[in-house]
């Protein structure tokens, strides 16, 4: 479909994760930024009554130190050690969870992007940088041994060959450049995603179901209510920041659930994606008004 601007949007954007972060580390550096690469975090330090107050790091090289700090977030993915460290709640758990088997593919390029559902199986095409397209199949989770067990790409193949032959024998032609990746899927869940001293944002605050691809979108609004959170300096920012971002994300999480679980029709799943769209809309309609309120206090 043809994408209507609205709201300062007026395409549809998928790089890849290796031009994705390789931008947003060297945007990071010139706003001012230290980045430390091969290092990772081993545990927290902590002060009077729990609270939060630095980090320890260890190197690729074994060297060990440690950083205090006057918050500390977690942007460190669904198996976040900064969520283990702080026990950070479960609020909500998803039911059901998909399975995934995906590729880059070059020499390849549908025009625009696309999704094709069936009961049992889903798969699209998204285009991506330097001619590239990711396309994937996905399952429920529980169909996934058996449907991609053994050979990958045999299963990946006959999955994508159940919608259009075509498009199967085209993958298969376009095979030898791409590697295949296998995600056997995970629950979905929404964390307390604030305390003393800590937060948390991205995957390790939220995570719900891929096969809507709507992650980084949630990753970099949610991003920005937490640095708007953080810069006030107001009492409750924080609390506030997890208020807001429920607000957004439970519908959003709510219906992926719905589509991930594979039980529809797909007269059902017709009224599950109208759902997802408005729900969308309303989404940018808030982040418009938080940024109209910005410029006026300004």
């Amino acid at each position: 479909i043809d994408i209507t601007p609205e709201g300062g949007v007026d395409a549809l954007y998928a790089p890849r994760r290796t031009v994705l972060d390789r931008v947003l580390v060297e945007a990071a550096v010139r706003a001012g930024a230290e980045v430390w690469h091969e290092t990772r975090m081993v545990g927290l330090t902590t002060g009077r009554m729990s609270r939060v107050t630095g980090a320890q790091f260890v190197t690729a090289d074994g060297e060990t130190f440690e950083v205090e700090a006057d918050l500390v977030i977690g942007a460190d993915g669904r198996d976040s050690s900064v969520a283990k460290e702080v026990g950070a709640e479960t609020l909500v758990r998803a039911e059901h969870r998909s399975a995934t088997v995906y590729g880059h593919f070059d020499g390849f390029s549908p025009d625009g992007y696309h999704w094709m559902y069936q009961p049992g199986s889903s798969i699209g095409m998204i285009p991506t940088n330097d001619g590239g397209t990711c396309v994937f199949a996905s399952v429920p989770h529980w169909a996934f041994a058996n449907q991609f067990r053994g050979d990958a790409l045999r299963g990946f193949l006959r999955t994508v060959g159940r919608f259009e032959l075509r498009l199967a024998a085209a993958l298969w032609e376009a095979a030898g450049n791409a590697r295949l990746y296998r995600f056997p899927g995970a629950p979905g869940f929404i964390r307390r995603s604030h305390g003393a001293g800590w937060a948390l944002v991205g995957d390790a605050s939220y995570f719900k179901d891929p096969l809507t691809a709507h992650g980084i979108t949630d990753a970099f609004r949610d991003a920005q209510m937490l640095s708007r959170a953080v810069l006030s300096g107001e009492p409750g920012a924080l609390a506030r920041y997890q208020a807001e971002r429920d607000e957004i994300a439970m519908p959003l999480f709510t219906i992926t659930d719905a589509i991930a679980s594979f039980e529809w029709t797909l007269d059902e799943l017709k009224a599950h994606h109208i759902a997802l769209n408005k729900t969308m809309r309303a989404e940018l309609q808030h982040l418009e008004s938080r940024q109209d309120e910005t410029r006026l206090a300004a």
